[in-house]
This record gives structure tokens, C-alpha cells and sequence, in this order.
């Protein structure tokens, strides 16, 4: 493992976890949207994490035999996917969208499942920053050794 493993692990995390804030910031501001460019309601995203590999460079220098451990790649975002959970039905025959029973369909966004995985990419977000700030020190001290 080198030396900066660890700050390209937590950044790789912090990258990703600004994606899905971005994609629950969408939700939320569509939570009301019954006309999209296609003609259906908003549907939920959902993102999807995975493990990611280790780079090009890495893996070749396996392959030579110049590199003896393997090193640690953190995540990346491997999909943005639609909910496939059905739309809200809402009577309301005032509104121009309704069909002719007097139904909305309103997108299937939750505002409260969305606010707790807000919460959760938030307090992610925070513990990689604190761990990318803890190494970050370490680093540095390491440095003030050699002084």
C-alpha cells in the first residue's frame, strides 16, 4: 500500500457520495413532477456503488512482476437506476394531467426515504473527509520526522 492509497480511497468516496447527493437532490426536486419529457411522471434514481478496481498502471505492474502487493482502489458509481416501484395514484380530476377517472400519477418519490439517505451520504461524506484529514496529518508528521 503506498502512501497515498489511503487520501485516493477516501476522495474516491467523497466522489461518489456527491453523485448520489446530486441524485437525491434531483428526486427531491421532482417529488412533484407528473410530466416529464416522455410523457410519464418523475421516476426515483437510485445509485448504484462498486468496488473499484485497481488502475491500469497497478495491474500491469503485477504483471511483470514489479509490484508485490496489490493495492486498494475504493468505489465508484457503477449505475444511476430508475425505481421500477409503482407511481403514486392521487385523485384530483382538476389537475390537466389527470385521466379521465380523475387520477394523477404523481412520481414515487418518498420525501422522508429520501431525506434519511440524505443524511446517510452526508454523515458518509463527513467520515471521509475526517479520515482523509487524519491522514493527511499522519503524512505530515511523518515528514516532520525526517526534520
Amino acid at each position: 500500500m503506498g502512501m497515498f492509497d489511503a487520501i485516493n480511497i477516501s476522495s474516491s468516496a467523497l466522489a461518489a457520495q456527491r453523485v448520489r447527493m446530486d441524485v437525491i437532490a434531483q428526486n427531491i426536486a421532482n417529488a412533484n413532477t407528473t410530466r416529464t419529457e416522455n410523457g410519464q411522471p418523475y421516476r426515483r434514481k437510485v445509485v448504484v456503488f462498486e468496488e473499484r478496481k485497481q488502475s491500469f498502471s497497478d495491474i500491469l505492474n503485477q504483471k511483470i512482476g514489479q509490484a508485490q502487493s496489490s493495492s486498494y482502489g475504493g468505489v465508484r458509481v457503477k449505475a444511476i437506476l430508475e425505481d421500477p416501484s409503482p407511481f403514486k395514484k392521487v385523485y384530483d380530476p382538476t389537475h390537466p394531467d389527470a385521466d379521465q377517472n380523475g387520477y394523477v400519477n404523481y412520481p414515487n418519490v418518498d420525501i422522508v426515504t429520501e431525506m434519511v439517505n440524505m443524511i446517510e451520504a452526508s454523515r458518509s461524506y463527513e467520515a471521509n473527509v475526517t479520515a482523509l484529514n487524519i491522514t493527511k496529518s499522519m503524512i505530515t508528521r511523518t515528514f516532520e520526522i525526517g526534520k
